[in-house]
């Protein structure tokens, strides 16, 4: 079977390119980023997916299941993506579709998600002193998600797309172990 990414790739593309298309309207990425993350929540959901997958339900019955799970109100052009996905029996890629869509749409902007990740605490002051240093280094704007994961033992860990700076003590020991046991 195809990989996920694969498969989603063409939806994200499409959309995008649509959504970038009608730029006359402020936000407009941000409005359908919001609509396909919503759908995504729903179509995420272990139990939503078991439903589903029932080979019981037609195609509208299932688009009427999910739709009804929707708070907001979608635009047609977000219902019959909706409704594309679930013929084509696509509606598990939806949360790939909104991370490469995100991913195209931080790309335009210049911009970039940045997961800070620490064992303790940050102080506003530290994770904006970090995401300075992160962005003359990238060259991008960083849109930041700090965690904080005990693990870690102490450090920061960084992710910027497939870029992965990790300083941690928890992978300093693990460094050390593979030297010492090579």
């Amino acid at each position: 079977m195809a990989e996920l990414s694969t498969i989603a790739r063409p939806y994200a593309e499409a959309l995008f390119a649509a959504a970038e298309s009608d730029r006359s309207a402020a936000g407009v990425l941000d409005q359908w980023l919001g609509q396909l993350a919503e759908m995504a929540a729903v179509a995420g959901n272990a139990e939503v997916a078991r439903v589903v997958n029932d080979p019981k339900l037609g195609a509208a019955q299932v688009y009427e299941l999910v739709r009804g799970l929707i708070s907001s109100p979608l635009p047609i052009a977000a219902e019959n993506f909706l409704r594309l996905l679930i013929d084509n029996g696509r509606l598990a890629t939806l949360p790939e579709v909104v991370r490469q869509f995100r991913a195209m749409k931080n790309a335009a902007e210049g911009q970039a998600d940045c997961l800070i990740e620490s064992a303790l605490p940050l102080s506003e002051e530290q994770v904006r002193d970090l995401l300075w240093g992160l962005s003359k280094k990238f060259g991008l704007k960083l849109i930041p998600e700090v965690k904080v994961d005990p693990e870690l033992i102490g450090g920061v860990r960084v992710s910027v797309g497939d870029h992965v700076l990790d300083d941690t003590i928890k992978a300093r020991l693990a460094r050390m172990h593979s030297a010492l046991t090579a």
